[in-house]
């Protein structure tokens, strides 16, 4: 039987729901059941060392910060060791687990909040890292929604100061497959079109399920809207905006390379630049050997001159 794009984006959607609202499945048998090892989502190795002081050669701390429905630990477990283990002193969050009061995120899920109460949260943690470590400046690594919440606080929440970027929190912004402009989701999107026009509230659903963040990063939205209607940069930043041409999340990923205004730098690089073979994809952009030799460079010019790239 042929089933129309009207009835499959209606079946999606209506599986959606029922995977995001039914309840917890059954415990194991407990004599067959092996207990998981507890995991602490605060703690990330590598990472949130408050002693740590920066050295001449890394004089500025570095932040990450994770994407959506994952946290730190998840998204930088192997980077933030790498950055360790290199000199830096590098910091991690979580944030976006609670949305306001007018929000959703049923779920509780690890960047599902407004993005602008994100940029908030992101806001306090910097401003944290600064006075811990005596740094004036950051440099932050955002991968997918954390580059969009990241260019957020950049703009609205005092990571920059347009009038004097002298006065900038932040020096370098490196992002990983970020919404910078919107995704699409793959066909997401599309299908959440025809099933809000068939009457399913797509929109309202998402957000009091998994929070807001999900339909903000869409191509489009409002809040995408503002954030860029000031222009893709903020002076004095020195940005990398790395994507993936094997990106299925960000998509299509070209959307995420930014346009430099004045005052600005961007590097826009495909991860596939000069290594046509690599294969990684949206969630490998944290860990891929080359993507992470990008980062390193974006972090510090002379890393290039002592490593060479890897393909």
């Amino acid at each position: 039987m042929r089933i129309s794009s009207a009835s499959r984006a209606l079946l999606f959607v209506l599986a959606g729901i029922v995977a995001f609202c039914s309840a917890a499945p059954a415990a194991a048998d407990p004599v067959d059941a092996e207990p998981a090892p507890a995991v602490d989502p605060s703690v990330l190795p590598g990472a949130n060392d408050w002693s740590c002081k920066p050295s001449v050669a890394h004089p500025r701390p570095v932040v990450l910060v994770h994407g959506t429905w994952t946290g730190m630990l998840g998204t930088w477990k192997d980077l933030a060791p790498a950055l360790t283990a290199q000199g830096y002193c590098v910091f991690a969050l979580n944030y976006g687990q609670a949305a306001g009061l007018t929000e959703g995120n049923m779920m509780r899920m690890f960047g599902g909040a407004d993005i602008a109460e994100s940029a908030q949260q992101l806001a306090g943690f910097v401003d944290q890292v600064r006075t811990a470590t005596g740094a004036q400046q950051v440099d932050m690594i955002g991968h997918s929604l954390g580059g969009t919440v990241s260019r957020q606080y950049l703009r609205f929440d005092g990571g920059a100061d347009r009038t004097n970027p002298a006065l900038n929190k932040v020096h370098s912004l490196v992002t990983l497959g970020a919404t910078n402009h919107g995704t699409s989701f793959g066909d997401v999107q599309t299908l959440g079109a025809i099933a809000q026009a068939l009457g399913v509230p797509v929109t309202t659903l998402a957000g009091v399920t998994v929070g807001p963040s999900y339909i903000q990063q869409m191509v489009g939205s409002p809040f995408l809207q503002v954030l860029n209607a000031g222009g893709d940069t903020d002076p004095g930043i020195v940005y990398t905006v790395v994507a993936s041409r094997a990106d299925t999340v960000s998509t299509p990923p070209e959307n995420t390379f930014l346009t430099p205004g004045p005052g600005a730098v961007v590097h826009n690089v495909w991860l596939q630049d000069g290594c046509a073979a690599n294969a990684a994809e949206h969630n490998q952009l944290t860990t891929d050997p080359r993507a992470v030799y990008i980062i390193q460079q974006a972090l510090d010019p002379t890393y290039g001159v002592r490593n060479p790239a890897p393909c």
